[in-house]
């Protein structure tokens, strides 16, 4: 399945960058960690594993950060498409608080990783305004924020006359978090793999996976032109993974976003923070360091795609209009580029990260919903100290074959 059509914001902000080019794998190998996959999730990865030592081959059959990495949108958040109020109900007090400060570190540390690179990645500390959408959600909000402030979260609660005075329009009320960021995370990928090249990393680009053999004591992965033996393996291939391991709790949806052209003044952004709502599937809303403005939404079933490029235009034609009915002063933007792709979400809003009792000697790295990128650095951070020795009993909160109930009271988050 096509994961992305259209013009993705990070190639076109960065097309005249110098991308990194990996050798095909055209040799037998061995290692004690292969990783199958060369998006952000896999090179989180790779980056802890070769930190930590560990002897470590990445596959990816293609461009590294080509597909889904190259449409992410970069928004870092705590907060997660399920309320902690949601999460608490489904998992319990204490599971469902961890969860949110296991995100909420999460970013803390991509920004420390982020500093560490290279490359300018681009992150940029934010505070979030998560607005509800229509009048009945505010006592929701309302409730989730009390929720929040009082396991110590750092966010304040907004009326309508406080997001007036910070915005050019009105809403019934808001939650406003600190602590999230931006990023540009086709750089910060990138900025991982060579890291973790200069280190020790074996990187093969267009080296898709043919046949995998298993044995009692390892792997041996197959390409076109080569095999890789490995004591253990991560697939950390996104939402591809569903074409042959269906997970019961995932479904795949269409997504669509778009990057506009410079505003010359953004100055009546308040603190140039990230926007979202309480509706379901919900708009979302960041700036960019030039000045440009990136909207998203609009989740829908896949469909066959017949005529992308018109169905493309009909959705972004649809965020303009959001974007032009929050800032009345964007009525008359353009988009530079376009472009959708397929995406991920689970019934419980978390990712699926660990082991397959049909896939020995593997485990698996599926970070599905709106949190992408601080889910795949949780997963990231588990499986490397689990493979280090240190088994953490967060990784079974994530669990593949967890089963999932409905809270028993939904919540409008």
């Amino acid at each position: 399945m096509q994961l992305t059509f259209g013009t993705t914001p990070w190639t076109y902000l960065d097309s005249t960058a110098h991308i990194p080019r990996y050798p095909r794998l055209e040799e037998r190998t061995d290692c004690d960690v292969l990783i199958i996959g060369g998006g952000i999730s896999g090179a989180l990865a790779a980056y802890m594993l070769t930190e930590q030592g560990a002897k470590t081959v990445l596959l990816e059959k293609s461009r590294v950060c080509s597909q889904s990495t190259g449409a992410n949108t970069g928004l870092l958040q705590f907060m997660n498409d399920d309320s902690l109020t949601q999460i608490i109900q489904m998992f319990g007090d204490e599971r469902g608080t961890r969860i949110y400060e296991l995100c909420t570190d999460a970013i803390v540390q991509l920004g420390r990783i982020a500093q560490g690179l290279s490359v300018d990645a681009q992150f940029i500390p934010r505070s979030s305004l998560y607005y509800s959408s229509t009048p009945e959600e505010a006592g929701s909000l309302r409730q989730e924020y009390d929720l929040l402030k009082r396991k110590g979260f750092p966010v304040s609660y907004w009326d309508r006359q406080q997001i007036k005075s910070a915005f050019p329009f009105s809403k019934s009320a808001a939650i406003y978090s600190h602590g999230d960021a931006e990023i540009n995370p086709f750089r910060l990928g990138l900025g991982l793999l060579e890291k973790a090249a200069s280190q020790g990393l074996r990187v093969y680009e267009r080296s898709g996976v043919n046949r995998v053999a298993y044995t009692d004591t390892e792997v041996t992965v197959y390409t076109e032109t080569g095999a890789v033996l490995a004591r253990n393996v991560i697939w950390a291939a996104g939402y591809a993974l569903q074409d042959w391991k269906p997970d019961a709790i995932a479904e795949r949806v269409f997504t669509y976003a778009l990057l506009t052209e410079p505003v010359q003044d953004l100055s009546w952004w308040h603190e140039r923070a990230l926007i979202w709502e309480s509706h379901r599937p919900y708009l979302y809303f960041r700036t960019t360091p030039d000045n440009r403005i990136i909207a998203g939404g609009l989740d829908e079933p896949i469909r066959e795609l017949h005529r992308p490029a018109k169905l493309l235009q009909e959705r972004s034609e649809r965020l303009l209009q959001d974007l032009a009915r929050l800032f009345p002063e964007l009525s008359s933007i353009r988009p530079a580029c376009s472009w959708g792709g397929v995406f991920a979400n689970t019934v419980d809003g978390l990712p699926l990260i660990g082991p397959h009792p049909e896939y020995p000697h593997s485990y698996f790295i599926e970070a599905y919903g709106g949190n992408g990128m601080v889910y795949s650095y949780i997963a990231a951070r588990l499986l490397a100290d689990t493979l280090a020795g240190h088994r953490r009993e967060e990784l079974a909160w994530f669990d593949l074959w967890r089963s999932f109930s409905h809270p028993s009271a939904p919540h409008s988050n």
